[in-house]
């Protein structure tokens, strides 16, 4: 791990993030699909890898789900660890998760560490070892940050874009290029089809998190409750849409473990 993302989640407050309103439909939205591919069945065991400070795991282990978490930065764990829930929680990494045996969940969320892995290698071994301990038809869900977010907001509404061309973060396409130091990596909708691939996963649907609600900040804050309900109607309504998927901030790959042929 990176001394720079060390420090920067030694700051960011993690645990904040998914209750204001932008992050309340990522969350929602999450929540919903993770829900659906679970099928009530409480005897489900969920592994949340890059768990953060907690704010899926807590409440699915609350639900009374069996739920192990993996995280790497001390800081969040520590704030999990301090929520007194049922969550057994470790320090660890996305790329070994060799404590784990094969087949051993139901579920495993993966909704940090491709944000934070900048090769296409390190992300198919990331997905890999999460194929490897979901038992076969299990469910995967892979979180990515999007290209085309943070081109419009961090290069065109921030004003970096002449400085990322010049200094090559991005390419003649307006593709990021990240290293450690940019601390998130960002993809496009070709990228998550590769990764997907290369790990031999069979995607279930593809969804936007968030679709524009990263964009609409200030807006979703002004809204009144019974607006800002419909506003989460309308995103759960057309979060499946293909043409929305590149724009919104976040994409969730819903992913299945089948048996070898």
């Amino acid at each position: 791990m990176s001394n720079e993302l060390e420090k920067y989640y030694n700051k960011f407050c993690e645990d904040k993030r998914l209750t204001r309103r932008h992050g309340q439909v990522e969350y929602t939205t999450s929540m919903k699909y993770i829900h659906e591919y679970l099928q009530n069945n409480k005897n489900a065991k969920i592994l949340d890898v890059g768990a953060g400070t907690g704010r899926y795991s807590v409440e699915l282990a609350n639900e009374g789900y069996d739920v192990t978490a993996i995280e790497l930065v001390k800081h969040n764990l520590g704030v999990l660890k301090s929520k007194g829930s049922a969550v057994k929680a470790y320090q660890g990494t996305a790329l070994d998760l060799s404590r784990f045996s094969e087949n051993t969940f139901d579920m495993t969320l993966l909704f940090g560490p491709m944000y934070h892995l900048y090769t296409t290698e390190d992300k198919v071994k990331a997905l890999q070892e999460a194929k490897r301990v979901t038992k076969i038809n299990g469910t995967i869900l892979v979180a990515y940050c999007m290209n085309e977010y943070s081109v419009i907001i961090y290069g065109f509404k921030e004003n970096n874009i002449r400085e990322c061309i010049e200094n090559g973060k991005l390419d003649e396409d307006f593709h990021v290029s990240a290293k450690p130091e940019d601390l998130y990596d960002y993809v496009r909708i070709e990228d998550i089809n590769k990764i997907k691939d290369e790990a031999e996963l069979k995607r279930i649907k593809i969804i936007a998190a968030d679709g524009p609600a990263d964009y609409m900040r200030p807006v979703l804050n002004a809204m009144d409750e019974e607006t800002f309900k419909l506003f989460i109607k309308y995103h759960l309504s057309t979060c499946e849409r293909p043409e929305l998927l590149g724009a919104s901030s976040h994409t969730v790959d819903i992913l299945r473990k089948e048996p070898k042929a």
